[in-house]
């Protein structure tokens, strides 16, 4: 979203020979030349089959050259590999006017604008044809969004369309023209920032929703788009107290009713949430995701037969809801059925099913076949389930390992003790760190049945922290942070310390310690001790292999991108390695280190050697964790609400066959991770 105004200037990427293709025939159009365009279009469609600008123009000039049931075919081929692009619809409503049928007509231009409200072509027709069959109420709706549009500058409907349908550079390059000549304008803002949202730009974002509300505090729009982002970027108090606004405006608005839920859920009170979802799916009892949102917090509280019953209904809503299946593999206890895995299988399989949900079913066909020891053809599905995944993330593996290097070059040992005593002094948060997959869950378990701990969850807040350090140019090559720590001073170190204490408060209740399980914090464990010099560090460390595939097999509801490649996965956990050696050395008795294997082997031990680093009584229900009833978010949660079991060790090894280059890539990290 950022540029820096000192980058060079490149020059405009040159269109390739398919796009200067599709601008002749659309050219073609304009004059008239219709056939000689249907053949053109027809020609290049041979070569790219799924490009949907291509598939576009063929239905369009079908439609011009009256072939209506050619072109109605054209578009049910876009609509199966480009659901979400808006003018098909809009094709679509002209095919069934040419047909005189209304009703349909009336219904493809709907869709059209559920997509895309920047269709003033869609909403004329639909002014027209509810004045036709009598609907007045409905025509005056189509005729107020088209004088709405109408008001609007014609860059930003320009805009705003393009952004619908996930066209989001020429969006940006359009608004942000705009809002350099033109200054404030709402509008276009708040379009900017939804354009952040779907860039995962949320900081931007945020600050852009709050100047388009300083401006219009009314715009409803706005504040729910507001309410969105705090959610996304975790601050869930913020975000209840937007909806609560827009609840006593609109109480039986079911946007602002859902996302008021979902913040329940992120602070932990999904016993609150659950009767809200519930009340929603009254209203739209065939609602997948509402279905899936109530299982999740079922399954969080630890009521597995309901959940299951609950993922059960969100698939039969929707029968290739990847995610519905995903979570009931993700139980880790539960199995699937016979016509259960088929289903999965031909939906996988299916030409129609998104991406998303493709590698969320190969995750779950994975666990399956796992399930019933046919690890090859279980393989087979978690390594294109990975594929698939990795196909749409942006991770770049060298980000962290600049990173780690500089957190050496920046934090030595003379460093921190230049800086000795700064910080907030309580000693209430016990952070575990390391990798996912590597036994943090159960040592976060075992301290929250302390009867002086609070579990809470992965808290956000030490990353928001970062991100505000990291400032809003970040250069990847040579990033602000952590090199800004060397120009604070101490003060700044209280008074983030304070700040992490004062908003992770709304986690807690009235026990003196919590804790921390957002894995990844291993990478800032020197800012944690220089904002925190009293609590208390956890490392959760397992076996390189057993660590790595578990990885392998695990889709992530968000984050953790670095887990989608054996060569990925394996740098990380080397770069892990090497950052937790240097916070040893410079951090000498800070940090404990917890080796999953060992807790198996020994659980009493392993309890007593924690509960005393964190200078706390042993208590006998810290080794009987999994009779502890508390709300559990991550993908542990069923197996930690059972006793240890030594039968996953060396799980890993069913697969060994297949695991050969992820052992090359882990290299000396094999025998070097006990150090």
């Amino acid at each position: 979203m950022n540029s820096s105004a000192a980058e060079p200037q490149l020059p405009p990427p040159q269109p390739s020979p398919i796009e200067l293709e599709v601008r002749r025939i659309r050219e073609l159009m304009k004059i008239g030349r219709h056939a000689e365009a249907s053949d053109a279009a027809q020609r290049l469609a041979a070569q790219v089959p799924e490009n949907r600008d291509v598939l576009f123009l063929v239905a369009l000039s079908q439609r011009y050259l009256n072939k209506i049931p050619e072109a109605l075919a054209t578009i049910e081929r876009l609509e199966q590999l480009h659901p979400r692009f808006s003018q098909l619809y809009q094709e679509r409503g002209y095919c069934f006017v040419a047909l005189r049928d209304s009703p349909r007509a009336i219904d493809a231009f709907l869709r059209g604008v559920n997509i895309n409200p920047a269709l003033p072509a869609s909403w004329s027709m639909l002014e027209g044809l509810y004045r036709m069959t009598g609907d007045a109420e409905n025509a005056a709706t189509a005729a107020a969004h088209v004088a709405i549009l109408k008001r609007l500058p014609p860059e930003v409907v320009r805009a705003t369309a393009l952004f619908s349908d996930g066209e989001l550079t020429p969006a940006e390059n359009i608004i942000r023209a705009f809002l350099l000549r033109h200054g404030n304008h709402v509008e276009a803002m708040r379009l900017l920032a939804k354009i952040g949202i779907a860039r995962d730009v949320l900081d931007d974002a945020e600050l852009l929703l709050q100047a388009v509300l300083a401006l219009a505090p009314d715009y409803r729009a706005a504040r729910n788009d507001l309410a969105l982002v705090l959610i996304e970027r975790h601050k869930y108090s913020q975000a209840r107290e937007e909806l609560e606004k827009l609840l006593q405006l609109e109480p039986e608005n079911r946007q602002y009713r859902t996302l008021y839920a979902t913040a329940c859920v992120g602070l932990g009170e999904q016993e609150k949430a659950i009767p809200l979802y519930r009340e929603l799916l009254i209203e739209a009892p065939q609602a997948p995701d509402l279905h899936l949102s109530i299982a999740h917090a079922l399954k969080t509280l630890g009521r597995r037969d309901e959940s299951i019953e609950a993922y059960r209904a969100a698939a039969a809503a929707r029968p290739n809801f990847g995610d519905a299946y995903w979570s009931l593999a993700n139980l880790k206890t539960y199995r699937f059925l016979d016509e259960e895995i088929a289903r999965m299988r031909a939906e996988e399989s299916a030409s129609w099913t998104p991406l998303v949900d493709r590698y969320h079913l190969c995750f779950a066909l994975g666990k399956a076949y796992e399930d019933r020891g046919d690890y090859a053809e279980s393989w087979r599905y978690y390594e294109r389930g990975n594929a698939l995944k990795r196909s749409e993330s942006r991770y770049r593996p060298e980000i962290i390992e600049t990173n780690t290097r500089k957190q050496i070059e920046v934090c030595t040992q003379e460093f921190f003790a230049a800086r000795a005593g700064v910080g907030a002094p309580q000693p209430d948060p016990i952070f575990i760190v390391g990798l996912p997959r590597a036994g943090s869950t159960l040592l976060d378990q075992i301290l929250a049945s302390h009867s002086q701990v609070d579990g809470t969850q992965e808290l956000a807040d030490i990353q928001r922290i970062v991100l505000d350090l990291q400032g809003r140019d970040s250069d990847l090559g040579n990033p602000r942070y952590p090199g800004v720590l060397a120009d604070m001073k101490p003060e700044d170190f209280l008074r983030l310390g304070e700040k992490y204490l004062a908003e992770t408060r709304v986690y807690r209740t009235d026990k003196p310690r919590f804790i921390d399980k957002m894995p990844n914090n291993f990478r800032h464990i020197g800012l944690i001790h220089l904002m925190l010099p009293n609590a208390r560090i956890i490392d959760a460390r397992r076996a390189p292999m057993a660590c790595c595939f578990s990885n392998l097999k695990q889709l992530f509801a968000a984050g953790q991108e670095f887990t989608y490649s054996t060569q990925d996965i394996a740098r990380y956990y080397r770069t892990y390695l090497e950052l937790m050696r240097h916070w040893d050395a410079v951090l000498p008795g800070q940090i404990l280190r917890v080796q999953y294997e060992d807790v198996v082997e020994d659980l009493e031990g392993g309890v007593r050697r924690i509960l005393d680093f964190c200078g706390l009584d042993f208590e006998a229900r810290c080794v009987e964790f999994h009779k502890t009833e508390r709300s559990i978010r991550t993908a542990s949660s069923e197996q930690v609400r059972q006793p240890l079991f030594r039968e996953g060790l060396d799980h890993w090894m069913n697969y060994e066959p297949w695991l050969g280059p992820l052992k090359d890539a882990l290299g000396d990290a094999l025998v070097d991770y006990r150090d």
